[in-house]
């Protein structure tokens, strides 16, 4: 069947790409239709998908405490197993929005992406993976965030082998003989005017 005679069984609309994967269902949705179908989308192996109505459970013993919020937008999760609602399958008392733990894992990654209550990491990325949360292969994006401020921090404090300056090796000032200039070639290295003896004019300096 060509995809673009395909209806999507959430919105009536037609070219519907995924058709669900159970043996005889012919229902297809789109992508973007997926979480308002309440359809399952697993992001791994064979990228399997399935409709509402084949979508994988979670084996839960028991529904959320009263008044038990997600552990994320700190928000009631309702008194039952929902679509919309996941929990830890190690210690089964960490209770997630979907949406709030599909944030998460895309910020976490695979390296730091775990149960926020318990810390268990692969049976946990195990059954997310199962129904539906999306984990990218990657380290989390505040370790990246970090390594990047790291990067484009601007080298400030000066380098001579005899820092002459009152305020020490961290005073800068605008101009005169306090002064820092970086290396026009590194700008790893930083100098004084006065402790590398620059003149007043000088406006590129190497170490």
């Amino acid at each position: 069947m060509l995809y673009s005679f395909q209806l999507c069984f959430v919105c009536g609309g037609s070219g519907a790409s995924i058709t669900c994967q159970e043996s005889g269902c012919e229902r297809s949705f789109h992508l973007p239709c997926a979480t308002r179908g309440r359809c399952v989308t697993q992001y791994f192996e064979q990228y399997r998908a399935f409709c509402s109505r084949h979508r994988p459970q979670q084996a839960v013993l028991r529904d959320p405490e009263p008044d038990t919020d997600c552990l994320l937008c700190l928000e009631d999760v309702g008194d039952r197993q929902s679509y919309r609602t996941m929990v830890c399958p190690v210690c089964q008392h960490a209770w997630f929005h979907r949406d709030c733990i599909q944030g998460h894992a895309l910020q976490a990654g695979t390296s730091a992406f775990r149960c926020l209550l318990c810390r268990d990491k692969d049976q946990f990325q195990q059954e997310m993976l199962r129904m539906g949360i999306r984990i990218p292969r990657r380290p989390p994006e505040w370790e990246t965030a970090q390594e990047f401020a790291a990067l484009m921090e601007r080298h400030s404090q000066c380098d001579a082998q005899h820092c002459l300056c009152p305020g020490g090796r961290g005073q800068a000032e605008e101009e005169g003989p306090w002064q820092l200039l970086l290396c026009s070639s590194c700008a790893a290295e930083g100098t004084h005017r006065c402790c590398s003896q620059l003149e007043d004019s000088t406006a590129q300096w190497e170490c």
